[in-house]
């Protein structure tokens, strides 16, 4: 699992292998683990994360904990439909968090042993799931389970900037990402951490 002293080690590896990187930590400073505590909560949160901004995905995450509090699977599962639209659910993912929430109840996923699993056993487990997909499940690996090389290559603001510090025409497809990418492992998520902390460097106000 990832720790700041690998993490520091990751990053030194790569800025010595891309000098962009290196640039990148000397302009915006180390980037930092962003890691989450495994559990129904964290997988939660990610699936709201997708295809929104991280702010609207904190916002519906925040009302609904204040809804079911404590939030665990059960306490979801208490609330009708109307109460996670008040909270900021779509349709579409009440209907994923229902199912992600029943299946840990029912067993058929079981998040505490995930860690014991190699990463494409991590994958097969959560994408078995409707609503789970490459990236969420590849974020879960990197923010929670804190696998050094998973690698979310269909994760917008990565493939911003990648294309902003290599000057690419065009956004990377997520093949072109992974492939890019492969001189990077064993390091990835510690590469998308850099590629972040640029992205979100850019967003900061003057």
């Amino acid at each position: 699992m990832l720790t700041e002293a690998s993490l520091h080690a990751g990053v030194a590896e790569l800025s010595r292998r891309e000098p962009v990187f290196a640039d990148v930590v000397r302009r915006h400073g180390m980037p930092v683990l962003w890691n989450r505590e495994p559990g129904f909560p964290s997988l939660l949160h990610i699936m709201l994360e997708q295809q929104v901004s991280l702010a609207s995905a904190r916002a519906v995450f925040d009302r609904l904990s204040v809804l079911a509090d404590p939030l665990t699977p059960e306490s979801l599962l208490a609330l009708d439909d109307q109460q996670l639209r008040t909270a900021g659910f779509s349709r579409q993912k009440t209907r994923y968090a229902r199912a992600a929430a029943t299946a840990i109840v029912e067993g058929t996923l079981d998040l505490g042993k995930l860690a014991g699993l190699d990463d494409a056993e991590v994958d097969r487990e959560l994408q078995a799931l409707p609503g789970i997909g490459p990236w969420t499940s590849t974020i879960y690996r990197l923010s929670v389970l804190g696998r050094p090389d998973a690698w979310p290559a269909s994760d917008l603001a990565v493939i911003a900037a990648i294309a902003q510090l290599w000057e690419l025409p065009a956004l990377p497809s997520p093949a072109e990402a992974t492939l890019r990418a492969e001189p990077w492992r064993p390091w990835r998520a510690v590469a998308a951490r850099i590629l972040w902390q640029h992205y979100l460097g850019r967003l900061k106000p003057a």
